[in-house]
């Protein structure tokens, strides 16, 4: 006889509770504590039972160990957000908005694999659907399995038939485990029916990727314990009124968790930027004030983008302060250097700053770009589009050294930029080879009178 109970639960970290309270005392969040109905059946026929030789205490000394090669795929930008390929036994989570193009990406991997038997498990879509999405794609794999099922227990045993390679499911809010008497997407729910897949990963070594909905602030449905317990998190961003669609490591234990990799979405499915410069700066042919070029790092990837700054009157009194892919403080931070080391009035001036591309960066080797073409702006003096901009901005107005700057600068001199500006401590750059001129710079001072 099954056994039944009344369990509130904590939306953000997945707490556990025997009465209702206002406030979560694991997480310090408000009102989001929720009641559901658990049953639990008294026997379980999951994989538990081949983890049982994981049970034991054991010396670290004692662990065998074998290094197994990682699976890579087709698609280089995904090989490169997972840290080189996917890891045998890893859980990956992988999350959204809804018609960002999750579905596609991964049923594209799916198909570009012909050498590697892949099962794609779809709680959302019918197998009609999904074959529409294939035929779109373009392209035959007789190694791609399908499977339409929301039930864990038929999913294991379709897997036991199978025995695929790889594992998409799509999405963990649509699963249900017999296990609990809850509706599909609760947090008892995703977490029984994540705590299964990992459970499965692990005990049979298969790589399992699991898509998962986002919520109306940004961050993943379910509870926060979901995040935790998978080892890579990625998240899938894009406007979709633009092609443009940006995959970005939040988590990853094989690998570093600041990845980018970038597709643009056509007819034919994505389309992988090998070379992100050409969405991140804008192609003109007139030279216009309020533009410079930034040389900017992302994981292991060097990035050109352009930073765009409008400075006009205030006209309402009260100094609008405005940006779009920067972080606001940084920005009046140095606003303030550039009123109180440069004498220039910017405290009477609406400023407005954007980073093309629709990317959000939060390197601090951006301010010297940043300056760069807020001062334009003020002066309404265009700079050239074969300078670049590297460089951090201290409170006194000196320019400070950055990392990795012989990377940023091979990038720079690859696409045919004449001048970059850097510190003048970054002494190990100075001597570095290129065919770009290299400008060192102490003070913001000397930045304005070398452009103005």
């Amino acid at each position: 006889m099954s056994k039944q109970k009344t369990i509130y639960y904590c939306q953000e970290c997945g707490a556990e509770y025997a009465k209702w309270q206002g406030k979560c005392t694991s997480c310090n969040q408000w009102n989001k504590i929720i009641e559901e109905l658990v049953i639990k059946e008294k026997k379980k026929d999951t994989w538990e039972n081949h983890t049982q030789n994981s049970q034991k205490t054991i010396k670290v000394s004692d662990v065998s160990f074998q290094d197994t090669p990682r699976i890579v795929t087709r698609d280089e930008e995904l090989n490169r957000v997972l840290g080189g390929g996917i890891v045998s036994g890893s859980v990956v989570l992988v999350a959204g908005e809804p018609g960002i193009g999750k579905s596609t990406l991964f049923l594209q991997a799916c198909l570009e694999m012909t050498d590697v038997k892949c099962m794609y498990i779809s709680g959302e879509e019918s197998l009609q659907q999904i074959k529409i999405r294939a035929d779109r794609i373009g392209i035959q794999n007789e190694n791609c399995y399908l499977l339409t099922s929301t039930d864990t227990q038929v999913i294991f045993n379709e897997i036991k038939k199978v025995n695929p390679e790889i594992i998409i499911i799509d999405s963990i809010q649509t699963l249900e485990s017999p296990f609990i008497e809850s509706t599909p997407g609760s947090v008892s729910q995703v977490r029984e029916c994540a705590a299964e897949i990992i459970r499965f990963a692990k005990a049979t070594h298969t790589p399992v990727f699991i898509i998962g909905h986002i919520t109306k602030d940004g961050s993943i449905a379910g509870p926060k314990v979901l995040e935790h317990i998978v080892d890579t998190v990625l998240h899938f961003e894009g406007d979709r009124h633009y092609s443009y669609r940006i995959l970005r490591t939040t988590k990853n234990r094989f690998g570093n968790s600041n990845e980018l990799g970038i597709y643009e979405m056509n007819e034919k499915g994505l389309r992988k930027i090998t070379n992100p410069s050409e969405i991140l700066i804008t192609q003109k042919e007139d030279d216009l004030s309020g533009i410079a070029i930034a040389s900017t790092i992302e994981g292991a990837r060097p990035l050109l983008i352009e930073t765009q700054a409008l400075v006009s009157q205030a006209v309402y009194g009260t100094p609008q302060r405005t940006v779009s892919g920067f972080d606001l403080r940084r920005l009046q931070l140095l606003l303030a250097v550039l009123e109180k080391r440069g004498g220039f009035h910017f405290g009477v001036k609406d400023v407005f700053i954007n980073i093309a591309g629709g990317i959000r960066v939060e390197d601090p080797a951006l301010d010297l770009a940043i300056i760069a073409s807020l001062l334009s702006s003020y002066e309404d003096n265009p700079i050239s589009q074969k300078y670049c901009f590297v460089g951090e901005v201290g409170l006194s107005g000196e320019i400070r050294a950055v990392n990795r700057l012989e990377q940023r600068i091979l990038e720079a001199d690859k696409l045919g930029f004449e001048k970059i500006f850097i510190s003048k401590f970054n002494h190990k750059a100075i001597g570095l080879k290129a065919n770009i001129e290299m400008i060192s710079l102490s003070k913001i001072e000397e930045l304005y009178q070398i452009l103005f």
